[in-house]
């Protein structure tokens, strides 16, 4: 990381950006609710099938919607840990109707366009 991304705080955009179209962002959403259900019932279910199942399900749907809807490369690739963190308070930004205001913050537009003014690169 360069001084610049020192801070989640200063990831939060970048990752924001990448996700720009709501397409992508839908895909996650349904890859982390689904690693979210297989996690709470791995407990009840007691199938140990379903443990490689959750990064499978959250990465899969992540990356599909990477490669077919907002083409470019996932940041999990550079950015592990914070790309997992931002998945989850992404996840949890839209439940909580909060997501609309992050993304005008960091440029985003409806159209999943990218304010050129405010655009981060890492």
């Amino acid at each position: 990381m360069d001084d610049k991304t020192a801070a989640f705080r200063d990831f939060w955009p970048y990752y924001l950006q990448e996700h720009a179209h709501a397409g992508t962002r839908a895909m996650h959403y349904a890859g982390t609710s689904l690693v979210v259900l297989l996690i709470a019932a791995l407990p009840v279910a007691g199938s140990w099938w379903m443990i490689p199942a959750v990064p499978l399900a959250g990465y899969g749907f992540a990356w599909i919607g990477h490669s077919l809807i907002e083409h470019n490369r996932p940041a999990t690739f550079r950015y592990p840990f914070w790309s997992l963190r931002a998945d989850f308070v992404m996840w949890y930004r839209f439940l909580t109707g909060k997501m609309g205001r992050d993304l005008k913050r960091a440029g985003v537009r409806p159209d999943g366009s990218i304010d050129p003014a405010l655009r981060r690169e890492l």
